[in-house]
């Protein structure tokens, strides 16, 4: 087995929440930070040793119409435009039930289990891979024990409702803080290790 490590990046609320009480698409609690100097600094860590982009469906649509103007747009922030490019550029692993083809470039939709693709992703080639603020591969991964690396920014909001990232029933694990960022709206970037 090669030493790929599986890390995961998610945004989330003082709450816990990725998401707000109007659904999957509320992020009214996430929106404002994306775009700060401390979370474009953490969005350039989180891919700088990943060569494999994991995401569900509905990120996979919805980066798709999004980052690969971004790579294009020279007036881009280049942080921004640097993870567009690895983006569209890196391979892609999109998991979906309904998928049958896959919607952008270097991408193949896989319907299995994601610990079970991740296991197998482990095996061959180099580099991390990277779920990309995709919750519904995260959580089973979380269940399975097989993220190395956690790289949350932590909203200074409470969402009050919405889906939480960290269910109760998750085997308990212990982390090692690698890295924290605190940004002037109050959001913090924070990378935490597997202690294993």
């Amino acid at each position: 087995m090669t030493r790929r490590k599986v890390t995961a990046n998610i945004s989330l609320t003082l709450d816990g929440r990725y998401s707000g009480p109007g659904g999957p698409a509320d992020m009214g609690a996430i929106i404002p930070y994306a775009t700060t100097e401390v979370a474009r600094n953490h969005m350039n860590r989180i891919w700088e040793h990943a060569t494999t982009a994991l995401l569900g469906r509905l990120n996979a649509e919805g980066f798709l119409g999004f980052w690969p103007t971004v790579a294009q747009d020279e007036n881009a922030d280049p942080r921004d435009r640097g993870y567009a490019k690895w983006l569209v550029d890196t391979e892609k692993v999109v998991l979906s039930t309904t998928l049958t083809e896959a919607p952008w470039e270097h991408t193949r939709i896989v319907n299995a289990p994601a610990a079970d693709i991740v296991t197998e992703l482990k095996t061959t080639g180099d580099g991390d891979i990277l779920v990309n603020s995709s919750a519904s591969i995260i959580k089973p991964l979380l269940a399975a024990d097989l993220l190395d690396r956690l790289y949350l920014i932590i909203c200074p909001e409470i969402a009050g409702g919405g889906q939480r990232l960290f269910d109760d029933g998750l085997p308990p694990s212990k982390w090692t803080l690698a890295h924290q960022e605190t940004g002037e709206l109050g959001e913090i970037a924070l990378v935490y290790d597997r202690t294993r």
